[in-house]
């Protein structure tokens, strides 16, 4: 059930009113329903595997609450994530390492035969895998209590709005929400509305329009040179982050018409100054969860500038193999690892916050930088990958016909091409500006009456008139 679906647009009214008709006390166990209803609708029989990693971290919970030897913490805690993350990568890496171990075997003259489990990537594993190993993490350090009901945690690991792409939540944040419901705040559920307004029209406008571009140059890259692979791979920076940041806001929102604030996971990243800045605002919940429970175990910063630097890498290298099981996302989490590394080393973040043209300045090369590491994240393979950058400029010494051929290859018409910059890209790049200081809902909420009406009917009809045909999944579903 996507949310983009018909079907939820049916799922979610019945929710909203079945949950503020129940009494407080059971509301959990409505939540947990539809979570799980939720949840299969995709693939009933994978409901198996988050009972599992929910029982088992469950468990183990109590079992850390209850243990007073320190080494027999430590124990449980690595057979939790013996478990969780062995599911993981029994569903998601083991094609992937096999395959790598075989041809590295291969080169040495040793045999080995193909091995493929005939799996399919259950929707958002990576997602409350993490969610699981975050909870046993904490409790493990005491950070939280140990949740003594069963029912009530596993409604906080299948919280149905950020079940299958996030926001990725902390035990402190949304549990005691799921234990203690709050009463209807009519304001909170008018905020929950805009959000998911502004998140439809970023997925459903934006992104998957551009996708049609981005696709037709992606799904065979070397068939493509000069301007299409150019436009393609801007396009997908656009499309990815309407994407993701669509999701978040529609979860988002969902989640404050049940009554739950969930964390943010966007701050508008191209408007980053560095790399380290852009990490800081994109899909913010992944990027704190490495920070606490890889990289700062590893020694972060306490650390010689060398180990500094090696955790920088491990941690970006692990976050890339994360988002999926190939050579592609390694390299691209690599690259962003290494251009930390750069700017730590070249001391390239100033202490003070750069402004006016200097910051403009920043701005453009971070986009620039991250515009071409997305290229590694959406090419295939690596090879592919290194044709867009190797042919992105062929045929540039004659302009016309490379401007030509570039939108002539994406497919997009002058009209598609007007359509494109003033429906698609234009709003949404000056939203993002215009909410660096204060955010889209805020100055909703500072508007008159007619104003924000006026603004919401507008959503709802570049949704309606604009948005692709069909059903389009979310990219970070495959994760």
């Amino acid at each position: 059930m996507l949310f983009n679906s018909i079907q939820f647009a049916l799922f979610l009214p019945i929710v909203f009113a079945l949950y503020w008709l129940t009494p407080q006390r059971f509301r959990w166990a409505l939540l947990l329903a539809a979570s799980y209803y939720f949840y299969m609708s995709w693939n009933a029989k994978y409901i198996v595997l988050i009972l599992l990693t929910t029982g088992v971290s469950y468990l183990a919970g109590r079992l850390l609450e209850t243990c007073a030897q320190k080494r027999r913490k430590k124990l449980i805690v690595s057979l939790t994530l013996i478990v969780c993350l062995g599911v993981l990568f029994v569903f998601k890496y083991f094609g992937f390492f096999w395959d790598a171990l075989t041809q590295a075997l291969h080169r040495f003259a040793v045999p080995l035969h193909p091995l493929t489990l005939q799996l399919v990537l259950p929707v958002g594993i990576s997602f409350y895998t993490f969610q699981t190993l975050g909870y046993v993490i904490d409790v493990y350090r005491g950070d939280v209590p140990a949740e003594r009901h069963f029912g009530k945690y596993a409604a906080f690991i299948a919280f149905f709005p950020q079940l299958v792409a996030g926001p990725i939540e902390r035990t402190g944040n949304l549990l005691p929400q799921i234990r203690d419901p709050r009463p209807f705040d009519y304001a909170r559920a008018v905020d929950g509305m805009q959000r998911m307004a502004w998140g439809f029209y970023k997925k459903m406008v934006v992104a998957d329009n551009l996708a049609r571009y981005v696709d037709r140059v992606y799904a065979d890259v070397f068939q493509f040179k000069g301007l299409s692979l150019v436009l393609a791979s801007v396009l997908f920076a656009f499309q990815i982050y309407c994407d993701f940041s669509g999701y978040s806001d529609i979860a988002i929102g969902c989640a404050k018409l049940l009554g739950v604030d969930l964390a943010e996971n966007f701050r508008r990243p191209y408007l980053s100054a560095s790399i380290r800045e852009f990490w800081s605002r994109w899909h913010i919940s992944l990027s704190t969860w490495f920070r606490d429970y890889l990289y700062i175990p590893l020694g972060g910063n306490r650390v010689g500038k060398v180990r500094h630097w090696l955790n920088l890498l491990a941690t970006f290298l692990v976050s890339g193999l994360w988002h999926g099981a190939n050579w592609t996302f390694l390299v691209w989490g690599g690259v962003h690892g290494a251009a930390q590394i750069a700017e730590n080393a070249l001391h390239l973040v100033p202490k003070k916050p750069p402004r006016g043209w200097r910051r403009c300045v920043r701005i453009a090369l971070v986009v620039a930088f991250t515009t071409a590491a997305w290229v590694f994240f959406r090419a295939d393979s690596i090879g592919g990958a290194l044709h867009v950058f190797r042919h992105a400029l062929d045929g540039i010494t004659a302009p016309y016909t490379y401007l030509y051929n570039g939108f002539l290859g994406v497919g997009m018409s002058p009209g598609e091409l007007r359509t494109a910059l003033l429906v698609y890209l234009l709003p949404l790049i000056v939203l993002e500006i215009v909410s660096e200081k204060i955010p889209l809902c805020e100055r909703l909420r500072r508007c008159k009456a007619p104003v924000r009406h006026i603004v919401y009917a507008l959503l709802v009809l570049l949704v309606l008139f604009f948005h692709a045909t069909g059903e389009v999944s979310f990219v970070y579903f495959q994760f």
